[in-house]
């Protein structure tokens, strides 16, 4: 039997519209109106693009957006400087500041200047120690991992007690996403280009997690029948049958894993819907800290 496909898509439409119900109840009954602060340095198209979807996303729930455009010859200075207003600022509730930014500037220094009770995105160094620690819980989780946790109890995983695999250990996606399941008990393994024998380890998982940015690398025989499998992988690969030139595809072999896997996101309308979705929730849960 075919795997069941997880739809991203369908997924965070219902998360967005549980969103905007939540702002629209905090508006009425005497709360701040959610604000989110977007910061992008330099011209970087990629970067344009991501913001604009977020603004637009913002628009759509009910939350206001802050869009702060600062030249890519800015200071380090000037940066942090900017986030310290922002820090400051009462309407403000969430703080994103987009990555990559221009060479020369220090982004960890610059996530380490949002104010940790304003930092939706989830990468204060505060918030990543205090998800790393047992009975501690952060303000915030990064959004594409608390994404790929919660498509996989979307589709019924198990999680407790379960064999995960995260292929790729990067700070954004693969770390977050180990802490995240061990903090659902499951027991984790994080694989990557040192790992002994991947296809035997992957073969293991009753949930795999794949972030390692290589088109296709995990193969249908790597994964164990019925296993839950997230592609958080988006690749473009040369296809001269499209207009464009290119298709995306995951870091999966999708065709593959659809004959093996229990369950498994395709790619695009996977992990990436949920990506703003989390984001519009961690700005209504901030906004609703600071109406308490």
């Amino acid at each position: 039997m075919p795997a069941k496909i997880i739809d991203g898509k369908a997924i965070a439409a219902a998360l967005r519209a549980e969103v905007a119900s939540g702002v629209e109840t905090l508006v009425a009954e005497g709360g701040p109106k959610p604000g989110l602060a977007t910061v992008l340095v330099g011209e970087n198209p990629a970067s344009q693009v991501y913001v604009r979807m977020k603004r637009k996303a913002c628009e759509e729930v009910g939350i206001e957006s802050y869009g702060i455009e600062l030249p890519a010859d800015s200071s380090q200075e000037e940066v942090e400087a900017l986030v310290r207003d922002l820090n400051a600022d009462e309407k403000v509730h969430g703080i994103l500041v987009q990555l990559p930014l221009p060479a020369g500037l220090d982004e960890e220094a610059v996530l380490k200047a949002i104010d940790v009770s304003k930092d939706v995105d989830g990468f204060h160094p505060i918030n990543i120690g205090r998800l790393a620690q047992k009975g501690r819980e952060p303000l915030f989780v990064p959004c594409t991992p608390a994404g790929c946790i919660y498509l996989l109890k979307q589709a019924g995983a198990k999680l407790e007690g379960a064999r995960a695999v995260v292929v790729g250990r990067s700070n954004i996606v693969g770390m977050p996403a180990a802490l995240l399941l061990i903090k659902e008990n499951a027991t984790v393994t994080v694989c990557h280009s040192r790992t002994r024998d991947l296809p035997a380890v992957c073969r293991e998982a009753d949930v795999l997690i794949a972030a390692i940015g290589r088109p296709e690398m995990i193969r249908g025989d790597w994964i164990k029948p019925g296993a839950y499998v997230i592609d958080v992988g988006v690749n473009r690969v040369e296809d001269a049958s499209r207009k464009r030139g290119y298709r995306l595809v995951g870091d999966v072999a999708y065709e593959e894993a659809l004959d093996v896997a229990g369950a498994i996101t395709p790619v695009p309308g996977g992990v990436g819907p949920m990506t703003i979705a989390g984001l519009l929730k961690n700005t209504l849960d901030s906004a609703r800290r600071t109406a308490i």
